[in-house]
């Protein structure tokens, strides 16, 4: 079949534009924000959280939720998944104050109250900003936990990187986008889907880390989630949550939750 020209020229740019479609489309899925006021805000009483505004370096107002624990020593930079926003994190903020630490739960760019469109980029910017009103406040690292969750443990892992820390806290890690994509689509999603490279960061990660996964996680694979851990420095420490999926670690595990959160504290 003769084809000329200007059909192959067709053809190159109709596949280039439907490449972009489709990583555009994908580069968006990662990220499901809830905006104020959807959302559980009713839980901010309970928890008798404060409101906290904070500027990210490229100048977007952030807000954030602090909840003080009385006699503790530890600050607890919370960095939550793709979807909701904080106000679905009571569980989480719950679990972290009974272990013994304060907590300071952080709205990323377009999540919540806070300004902006997510991206890569820009919640590092965002952690980043978190990590300085924590030294603002009077904690310095050696008292500084980092705690992320699902796609927060990107984030985390990026942060603990490049800034000291007591400790890293990652539930349900995985160790790239592009190993994600591949569980979903093999072979087609890594080529539409970059970046959030975890395991990557994790040799330069020198503060001790626990990594907290459930073997039934349908979202995140358990296998990805001991990559992370593999790559991880000593000292370390894996708990695998038996029957656990991705969205009910702290569910399945209520229980037992804070008393291993507090027996890595005590460990630091």
């Amino acid at each position: 079949m003769h084809v000329s020209l200007n059909q192959a020229l067709f053809w190159i740019a109709f596949a280039l534009v439907g490449y972009g479609v489709l990583a555009f489309a994908a580069a968006k899925s990662i990220y499901y924000p809830m905006r104020f006021p959807e959302g559980q805000w009713g839980v901010q009483a309970e928890l008798d959280a404060e409101d906290v505004w904070l500027s990210a370096g490229d100048g977007t107002k952030l807000h954030a939720w602090w909840i003080a624990r009385p006699g503790t020593k530890w600050a607890t930079l919370h960095l939550h998944g793709n979807a909701g926003n904080i106000s679905h994190r009571d569980l989480s903020a719950e679990t972290i104050t009974r272990a013994g630490s304060s907590v300071l739960l952080l709205d990323y760019r377009g999540y919540g109250k806070s300004e902006g469109r997510p991206s890569e980029a820009g919640l590092h910017r965002d952690a980043e900003a978190a990590y300085d009103w924590l030294r603002a406040k009077g904690y310095p690292p050696a008292q500084i936990i980092i705690h992320g969750e699902s796609l927060g443990t990107a984030v985390a892992a990026e942060l603990a990187s490049r800034q000291p820390c007591a400790g890293v806290v990652l539930e349900a890690p995985f160790p790239s986008a592009k190993a994600v994509a591949h569980r979903v689509l093999p072979f087609l999603g890594p080529l539409l889907v970059s970046g959030f490279e975890t395991k990557s960061r994790m040799d330069r990660i020198h503060a001790p880390v626990f990594v907290i996964h459930g073997d039934a996680d349908e979202v995140i694979a358990y296998a990805l989630g001991k990559q992370v851990f593999d790559a991880a420095n000593e000292p370390k420490r894996l708990w695998t949550i038996q029957g656990a999926t991705h969205n009910n670690l702290h569910v399945v595990a209520r229980e037992q939750f804070a008393g291993r959160l507090k027996d890595f504290y005590d460990s630091l």
